[in-house]
């Protein structure tokens, strides 16, 4: 899927209290919401599924939500640094007891919200491929 029919917003006035990650798609739906629902339509759940921050050379970088069983990508989205960057530090500073859930991810297909996650982890990826845990939201006790 082309990556010009995502747009990306990161808030930090959630109901929840948690720093947002809001993707919309606004392409054809069909492939995508296979990605987002397992075999009995139901969306993945938030196990299920890996968010990673991956910078590219200059000022942005590709957000990407993966499926952590099969490893396959199921959406890409551009993202400015800086952006992104205040969103994790928002993250962090959240309730440092429950890093298990520091931001939401919501996913909104054709106007409707197809996933909707509360995630604690958010590797973040250097132009080269090398893992920046200082810029990562790791919660603690997990091995990488």
């Amino acid at each position: 899927m082309r990556r010009d029919y995502f747009t990306l917003e990161v808030t930090d006035d959630d109901p929840s209290g948690l720093p947002t990650v809001h993707v919309q798609f606004d392409g054809p739906s069909d492939r995508l919401v296979d990605r987002l629902t397992d075999d009995s339509g139901d969306p993945l759940d938030a196990g299920a599924l890996d968010v990673a921050y991956r910078l590219q050379n200059g000022d942005g970088g590709v957000l990407g939500v993966t499926n952590r069983i099969t490893g396959e990508f199921i959406l890409e989205v551009n993202a400015p640094k800086e952006e992104l960057f205040a969103f994790i530090r928002s993250a962090r500073g959240g309730d440092e007891a429950d890093e298990e859930h520091r931001y939401r991810l919501v996913v909104t297909v054709d106007g409707e919200t197809t996933l909707d996650h509360e995630k604690g982890t958010l590797l973040v990826y250097g132009p080269d491929g090398d893992l920046r845990r200082s810029d990562s939201l790791i919660p603690s006790g997990v091995e990488l």
